[in-house]
């Protein structure tokens, strides 16, 4: 069974040595451009397994279905995909295209479906393997596995410590059983279907007059992508890390503790202990010093933006 991959990043490169360690005959790769002064392992990788590989900026690109269709592939596999693919290349193996997607369709369509899950509170979530149509997350589903969010995930400890090798598990999985001939196509049912738009600065900015629940969830489910926006003295800053402690005397945004753990910002019900931040201009620092930066002590406010 002659495989084109179509992905990017470690989720792509680790499906790809998945791929090749299992003997799939892997004919071709397809992944974005290279970024300006960062190496690309997932290419490197590609090259030096003697396997094709091509990067155009845009998979719609007339050229590119022109290079596809050479590799004549039995199945498409998508590893992380963010760039629109044709619906003359998901169509056209003969045994047709498999797409990751790190929720349990059709809940939380969209290219932040992490970031939802947790920002709504949920407790459960998951990954779906699915065969992509000309819609938004859509295709009938392959198969699903299930995990739990616990109390402190965040969107990066959902994804690298669970959805990310469950999911490459997942797709070698599916696979297997389209090669046996057991790979289902269940319809989803779109009365369940929800789609939410990217998560982006707008929704991510906290409002230290909720209670200090909320604004963790919020916090986590922005952690590390885009980051929860606060403001102090009129510059805004984004929080990282995060806990949520007991309630400490103080009106909503007053800052009542800074020590070497961070410092701890009061909400309207309860506390958030503040670890990592990014001051605008700058990368990701321990809050203790962009404390010591700013001259933060306790009765100092972050302003309700």
């Amino acid at each position: 069974m002659k495989i084109v991959l179509i992905g990017q990043a470690a989720f792509g490169e680790k499906v790809f040595q998945s791929l090749f360690q299992r003997g799939e005959e892997i004919v071709g790769v397809f992944l974005p451009p290279d970024i300006p002064g960062k190496p690309n392992t997932f290419k490197e990788l590609a090259w030096q397994s003697g396997i094709a590989y091509f990067q155009p900026p845009r998979m719609r690109a007339p050229e590119v279905y022109t290079e596809y269709i050479k590799l004549n592939p039995d199945l498409n596999v998508m590893a992380f995909v963010t760039d629109i693919i044709p619906e003359k290349i998901l169509n056209f193996p003969k045994l047709g295209t498999i797409q990751y997607h790190p929720s349990l369709l059709p809940r939380h369509r969209g290219g932040s479906s992490i970031n939802w899950a947790i920002i709504q509170g949920e407790t459960k979530t998951g990954l779906t393997i699915f065969w992509p149509d000309k819609g938004i997350d859509t295709g009938p589903i392959l198969l699903q596995k299930e995990v739990d969010i616990d109390p402190d995930d965040t969107v990066g400890s959902l994804y690298f410590n669970k959805l990310f090798p469950l999911g490459v598990e997942a797709l070698v999985e599916g696979i297997e059983l389209i090669k046996q001939g057991r790979a289902p196509r269940i319809a989803q049912d779109e009365s369940q279907a929800t789609y939410e738009g990217l998560c982006t600065d707008k929704v991510a900015i906290i409002d230290w007059s909720c209670p200090a629940a909320p604004v963790y969830i919020l916090i986590r489910g922005t952690n590390p992508q885009p980051g929860a926006t606060a403001t102090y003295g009129g510059k805004r800053f984004k929080v990282f890390d995060s806990k949520l402690v007991e309630k400490e005397s103080g009106s909503p945004g007053e800052v009542v503790k800074v020590d070497p753990g961070g410092f701890v910002v009061a909400c309207k019900e309860g506390s958030i202990l503040i670890i990592k931040v990014q001051p605008q201009g700058q990368g990701k620092i321990a809050s203790k010093d962009y404390a010591e930066q700013i001259h933060l002590t306790p009765g100092d406010r972050l302003e309700l933006i």
